[in-house]
């Protein structure tokens, strides 16, 4: 009895470890090769349950899923001669499951394998555009032409590139120094240019001003002296009326306003002869003629 229990113990036990040699599980997120003595048998991208030849057949997982490729920052030299420093990554995923164990083996090397193609495409896309490529619209076009090349030379891994992104591009410190300081210049220029194009604007509204200024008291001036000659013709006109209508009268006016005009100060010394004909009113009215 207790050889019969032995037995079945180790037929059991040869039945499970038979059973776990034969049977494997790939996952969702897995797709298998299937070796025999290194030589390829098939590949299982379905998953489920699967079996294989015990002991003599081996089984190889990869990954399924959007894998992620992030090579270190590269200095590129862009078309214009500025330098850019390029924080790049791409996702790709396995599409060839036996082309990528034959050519890369794993993971980590087709990581390093594929790193080293995508800064080779940025270096060779990125060489033929310029800085305002990279940061307007035109980027997109960019980066589909780095993708379209990494995905050029990752078929030969058997996998497919998903996308390819730029996460930063900077200028390095030393150019982004003599940047700034070529910006402050030109700013710098413009508002010379702007200053001096405000003196010269300045200076013709000024110009323009003192001009009209010039004609405006010309005008005033000469409207005042025909103002002037008019008032002047008009008070002879009415001199020459009154001088008319009483001479007497008119002479004693001009010789008040002569006297008016030759006293003026205080202290005002005139030598002249009492019977002057300048003095005969001051006489009384004995130089003034009756009618």
């Amino acid at each position: 009895m207790n050889r019969k229990l032995v037995a079945l113990g180790v037929v059991a036990a040869a039945t499970v470890i038979l059973a776990s040699a034969s049977l494997f599980t790939v996952k969702q997120t897995q797709q298998a090769l299937v070796l025999q003595f290194g030589e390829w048998k098939r590949t299982i991208q379905e998953p489920g349950l699967h079996a294989k030849i015990p002991f003599v057949q081996n089984v190889i997982l990869l990954d399924a899923r959007v894998l992620n490729v992030d090579p270190p920052v590269e200095q590129v030299i862009l078309a214009d001669q500025k330098r850019l420093e390029v924080d790049a990554f791409a996702r790709y995923r396995i599409t060839a499951p036996l082309q990528f164990y034959q050519s890369v083996g794993n993971d980590v090397v087709a990581e390093q394998r594929l790193a080293a193609t995508v800064n080779s495409a940025l270096r060779r896309v990125l060489g033929n555009s310029t800085l305002l490529n990279v940061l307007s619209k035109e980027r997109v076009k960019v980066m589909a032409d780095i993708k379209a090349q990494v995905n050029q030379e990752a078929a030969r891994f058997g996998v497919e590139i998903v996308d390819v992104r730029i996460r930063r591009a900077d200028l390095p410190d030393a150019t982004s120094q003599a940047v700034y300081e070529r910006m402050r210049s030109e700013r710098e220029r413009e508002a010379r240019e702007a200053r001096a194009q405000g003196n010269e604007q300045a200076q013709q509204i000024r110009s323009r001003a003192e001009r009209e200024r010039t004609v405006i008291l010309a005008e005033a001036q000469r409207d005042s002296q025909v103002l002037r000659g008019e008032g002047d013709n008009q008070a002879i006109r009415i001199l020459g009326e009154s001088a008319g209508k009483n001479a007497d009268f008119y002479a004693f006016y001009r010789s008040l306003e002569a006297y008016k005009a030759a006293v003026k100060g205080e202290n005002t010394q005139m030598v002249l002869s009492p019977d002057s004909e300048f003095f005969r009113y001051f006489n009384g009215t004995a130089g003034v003629t009756r009618r």
